[in-house]
């Protein structure tokens, strides 16, 4: 791109140490300026990924990849439906790996203990099975979820609700449901008494307080569903395909049911995430953006300077192109090095901000997020290199762009003029 004689002066100029260190403080200011944006927009993005993989994890320990109902919320015979969709694995076309399926019953209800009234989602469920398409069993906090029994009447609550509640494991609580019955004394809702056998903590507030479990055996009876479940919940090799495999699945079974990935239920979540992404972005990205018109404000003031120098260089023999090159070079390598070392030590930040939170919580003794005020008491970061290589090309673009004017004013620099007064 440069020729030699441009290419040996524009290093000159960038590595010599000037009279004039104010030019000289402010092209090192524009350095810094792009290496801190650098690091800035990588960690903080490379954080707002941690969280989004975390909350991902959270949801996916209650909901699974796909689930498949009927298209009026029920679904009759489910044992041969999960035939028909393991025989659909190993047709012609792919559906990926299948790891589980689990039918469950879900409604909502309201539970009562110690004069407190909630309004809950429950779950019925079998519990040799649901360990196939989601991991609550693992966030136990108290008892065993393979303590639901049928017809025991256990249920396991999240561990913010049993709080709310102030129930433990043994006490007993009051399931009301939405459907009523018709006694002497009147239309009263169906209530059902059950004992607490567990509790679990999936650190994300709309699981915690307001959902609970119970043996789809007892959903069934309780309930009245008859046989009957709400549906099947699918567990894939990659989440990620889920979108794909529920449109197929969707085209295979027919009108007949109705069927979703974790993406669609979990929609706008994931939107306010991608777009907060996005605008974050664009807010730290304006960081590089100063640094670059500092960056241009720092080479138009060496051309300033180096009018003289300029003018010398064209009475022997260099063309405006080159000299247009000479201040490219010096603007580049400026870029180059502050977008270089922002990507490392960005990089370098964003794998070990959780253990430098950590440090500094335990050196001030202060807690960022507090547990019960947020759904991870942690800061996790998930640097994703894609990322990087996108911030550190596009920094990189915006600094050899910042050169072209400072460039083109260097290359239209006058000798006679400039020299008239040396």
């Amino acid at each position: 791109m440069f020729k030699p004689l441009a290419l040996f002066v524009g290093l000159r100029y960038t590595r010599s140490r000037h009279k004039n260190s104010f030019i000289s403080f402010i092209s090192l200011a524009s350095m810094l300026g792009i290496l801190f944006g650098v690091v800035v927009l990588i960690t903080v993005l490379s954080v707002m990924n941690g969280f989004e993989k975390e909350l991902r994890a959270t949801i996916l320990g209650m909901v699974s990849h796909v689930t498949v109902s009927g298209t009026d919320g029920k679904l009759s015979d489910w044992r041969s439906s999960t035939d028909k969709l393991q025989a659909l694995q190993k047709s012609p076309q792919s559906y990926g790996k299948i790891e589980g399926i689990a039918p469950y019953i879900q409604q909502q209800v309201m539970i009562s203990a110690n004069g407190q009234v909630r309004g809950v989602l429950v779950q019925g469920v079998l519990p040799e099975e649901q360990h196939k398409v989601a991991d609550v069993d693992q966030h136990m906090v108290e008892g065993d979820f393979t303590d639901l029994q049928p017809r025991s009447y256990g249920i396991s609550l999240g561990y913010d609700l049993a709080n709310e509640l102030g129930v433990f494991p043994g006490d007993k609580v009051t399931v009301i449901t939405p459907q009523v019955r018709v006694t002497p004394a009147g239309v009263i809702p169906r209530m059902k008494r059950f004992t607490v056998q567990s509790s679990y903590r999936m650190n994300n507030p709309q699981y915690d307080y307001s959902s609970a479990f119970i043996h789809m055996r007892d959903a069934d009876k309780l309930f009245k569903t008859r046989g009957k479940v709400t549906g099947l919940r699918i567990k894939l090799d990659d989440l990620f395909k889920a979108p794909g495999v529920a449109q197929k699945l969707q085209t295979e079974l027919g009108d007949k049911f109705q069927v979703d990935d974790w993406g669609k239920e979990n929609q706008s979540i994931f939107k306010v995430m991608k777009t907060e992404k996005i605008v974050m972005f664009f807010i730290l990205f304006l960081i590089i953006l100063v640094a670059v018109f500092n960056l241009i404000s720092t080479l138009v003031m060496v051309v300033n300077d180096k009018q003289a120098d300029i003018a010398i260089l064209r009475t022997q023999g260099m063309s405006s192109s080159q000299i247009r090159r000479v201040f490219m070079v010096q603007g580049t390598i400026i870029g180059f090095i502050g977008t270089l070392f922002g990507a490392i030590l960005g990089v370098l930040l964003a794998s070990n901000v959780e253990k430098l939170i950590e440090f500094f919580e335990n050196l001030f003794g202060v807690q960022l997020l507090p547990a019960d005020v947020f759904y991870s008491s942690r800061i996790p970061s998930v640097v994703d290199y894609d990322q990087v290589i996108f911030i550190t090309l596009l920094s990189f673009i915006f600094a050899v762009l910042a050169t072209l004017y400072p460039a083109s004013r260097a290359a239209k620099v006058q000798p006679a003029e400039s020299l008239r007064y040396e």
